[in-house]
């Protein structure tokens, strides 16, 4: 990772742990029966911690997201929006496909339900518009990723799922997924146990899915996520001393 890369990064990592403090100052409250209880020191990292979490939402991951794949030699877009056009057919097998999922009457299958909706070569065809929250491009090979929150409702996932099989059914070489930034089961795929998005994604054996160290591995090489893991360290050496005030 360049030393300039780490620079922009550690600026969004400061910026969002100095606006958690400003708030956390500003909005404290008293709570005498929580402080003798637990230690005000607890109570105090407790309601900055919520502030953090809040302040270093999806926007702040997308731009760190961008910062690395640029940092690889990708060409980036964030919020990238892109006209697909798709046959009906495979738009309504899409729709079949998720109703079915989400009533538990089958099993997901990337791969096979990437075949079923490509199976559709005929017909009208339709204008649809998807959002993907990171595009980027290396080689001639455009990749489209949704990112979401670690965990993630059934709506968002679903939404995802649709918007990736029609950027496949409009271009099969187009690469689709869907990311994570970090697993809150372990640090291992198999680890993830966030039950949501097993309706819609097998999210331990389909291959679109990202998550942690195989997001920021993805993005960048093989040392990105331990190389981000360090930068983030880095920060929170200086950051901690500040948060230890409160």
């Amino acid at each position: 990772m360049k030393t300039e890369t780490e620079k922009k990064i550690e600026k969004i990592l400061k910026k969002c742990v100095n606006s958690a403090l400003a708030r956390t100052a500003k909005n404290k409250t008293y709570r005498p029966f929580h402080e003798v209880l637990l230690t005000k020191e607890i109570v105090n990292a407790s309601s900055f911690e919520r502030s953090f979490s809040t302040s270093f939402g999806q926007g702040p991951i997308e731009e760190i997201s961008e910062i690395i794949a640029q940092d690889s030699g990708h060409q980036t877009k964030r919020q990238k929006e892109t006209q697909v056009n798709v046959y009906k057919g495979a738009i309504d097998e899409i729709e079949r496909i998720c109703s079915s999922l989400r009533a538990g009457e089958k099993s997901p299958n990337w791969s096979q339900e990437v075949k079923k909706v490509q199976a559709y070569q005929k017909g009208d065809t339709e204008v649809r518009r998807v959002i993907s929250d990171l595009w980027i491009m290396k080689d001639g090979i455009e990749t489209y990723i949704s990112i979401k929150t670690v965990k993630p409702n059934l709506d968002q996932t679903e939404i995802a799922k649709k918007d990736m099989l029609l950027l496949k059914a409009h271009n099969p070489n187009y690469r689709t997924y869907f990311g994570l930034f970090y697993n809150p089961g372990g640090e291992k795929r198999s680890e993830y146990n966030w039950t949501m998005p097993f309706k819609i994604f097998d999210m331990h054996k389909d291959d679109v899915i990202l998550i942690g160290k195989d997001y920021w591995n993805t993005l960048g090489d093989s040392n990105t996520y331990l190389e981000l893991l360090k930068v983030f360290d880095k920060v929170g050496k200086e950051t901690r001393k500040a948060i230890a005030k409160l």
